[in-house]
C-alpha cells in the first residue's frame, strides 16, 4: 500500500475493523517514512453486475454514479455523507441480492426513489423529478400529493 502524501510502499495497519455485515474491512494505517495516517476500505470483487437501459444499451453498476445522483438529490439537506454511503451499500446489496447478472435500469432507480422516501421528503422529490421526468407542473403535484398526509 503507498501512502497517499509520500508515496512511500512502507506501511503499518494500526486498526483493522469489519463493516457492514463484514463486506468490507477498513484498515487504519500509517506511513513508516512520513508518519502519516490513512484510511483504506477493502471489498470484496464479485461478478460485474449490468445495468440495462432503456434505450437497448447496457453499461456495468457504477457505485460512484449512483452515489453521485444520490449526493446530487441530497444537496444542502442534513444528510450525512455515511447515510448515503450505507444508503448505496444497501441498493447495491438489494440488487447482488437478486442472483441476476443484469437488472433493468427502471428497478434501479425505483429502489432509490423508495429508500430517499423514507429518508428524506426533498431530496426524494428532487431524484423523482429527475427520474421520473415530470413532463409538468400537475405531474409535480400528484406526486407531492402521495407525500401529503391523507
Amino acid at each position: 500500500m503507498r501512502c497517499p502524501y509520500c508515496s512511500a510502499g512502507k506501511t503499518r495497519v494500526i486498526d483493522k475493523r469489519d463493516a457492514d455485515e463484514a463486506a468490507v474491512t477498513r484498515r487504519r494505517r500509517q506511513c513508516l517514512v512520513c508518519e502519516g495516517r490513512f484510511t483504506t476500505l477493502e471489498r470484496p470483487e464479485v461478478v460485474s453486475l449490468m445495468v440495462a437501459k432503456k434505450d437497448g444499451r447496457r453499461q456495468e453498476f457504477d457505485r460512484a454514479k449512483l452515489r453521485a445522483s444520490i449526493q446530487k438529490a441530497c444537496t444542502k439537506r442534513p444528510i450525512s455523507a455515511e447515510t448515503i454511503e450505507r444508503l448505496v451499500d444497501q441498493i447495491e446489496a438489494e440488487l447482488r441480492g437478486r442472483d441476476v447478472l443484469e437488472v433493468p435500469s427502471r428497478v434501479v432507480g425505483d429502489l432509490v426513489v423508495e429508500k430517499l422516501r423514507g429518508l428524506d421528503k426533498v431530496a426524494y422529490i428532487r431524484f423523482a423529478s429527475v427520474y421520473r421526468a415530470f413532463a409538468d407542473i400537475s405531474s409535480f403535484e400528484e406526486e407531492l400529493r402521495k407525500l401529503l398526509p391523507s
